[in-house]
């Protein structure tokens, strides 16, 4: 890619936390970014953020939890936007509750979102990328994909799973230009912590802030198309809290 040619990424869960913070750290480093999301006021206040650094940004409404259609809107967001040179995976959800107290529907809540709409979404962008030989997939798991955390049994299962689907799409897609990060942070300060899903009491003030684990996504992106980082692993410099 000519160094003239302006880079298109594609965000999910763009709306808040991690998501919108990257949408900011790539709309500083002159990334076009189209973002996704299910809220279209919080994606209209992060969109104007990255339109005042210059950054062409475009948004889209998706609910990824409706699985049948992921795949096809990817492929609409991008042939409307453009072809995606780096999509980020961020969106997903938060769940605590032991194993045994977990019904199946929960349990498959988790996975449908954590994992299968990732995996929808980057086959929707997959073909195109392939076709141009050369791409950035890059998937935000977690610490507690890792390392198991009593309580939170359904969402280190997806997390592990989001690590093993990256790590296959790797070796499958390396040879045809495609590069996969994995980005696994501890704790980070978002509202994940306040979603009705989530029940923990965590000390926020020793967590990574969005826009830290921002920039390891951003780094990742912007490497040489030479390298790539396979798996990423941020922590709060508390440790695991």
């Amino acid at each position: 890619m000519s160094v003239e040619q302006k880079r298109r990424a594609l965000i999910t869960g763009a709306s808040s936390g991690i998501g919108k913070a990257t949408a900011l750290a790539f709309a500083k480093a002159g990334i076009d970014i189209a973002l996704v999301s299910r809220s279209v006021d919080k994606l209209t206040a992060v969109a104007t953020a990255a339109e005042h650094v210059g950054a062409t940004v475009k948004l889209y409404t998706v609910d990824l939890a409706c699985l049948d259609q992921v795949q096809s809107k990817m492929q609409a967001i991008a042939s409307d936007f453009g072809d995606i040179d780096i999509l980020v995976n961020n969106a997903g959800m938060g769940y605590t509750g032991n194993l045994k107290d977990t019904s199946l529907q929960e349990w498959q809540k988790v996975l449908d979102l954590n994992i299968t709409s990732v995996f929808q979404c980057t086959m929707g962008i997959l073909p195109a990328m392939r076709a141009r030989g050369m791409g950035t997939v890059i998937n935000i798991s977690s610490v507690a994909g890792k390392q198991a955390f009593s309580g939170w049994g359904a969402y280190c299962v997806s997390k592990a799973g989001l690590i093993a689907f990256s790590q296959a799409l790797a070796e499958e897609e390396r040879s045809h230009g495609i590069r996969v990060t994995t980005i696994c942070p501890g704790a980070v300060n978002t509202e994940f912590w306040d979603t009705e899903t989530v029940n923990a009491d965590f000390d926020r003030s020793n967590m990574l802030t969005p826009e830290i684990v921002a920039q390891s996504i951003l780094h990742a992106a912007l490497l040489p198309q030479q390298a790539a980082i396979d798996e990423l692993t941020i922590m709060p410099s508390a440790g695991v809290l």
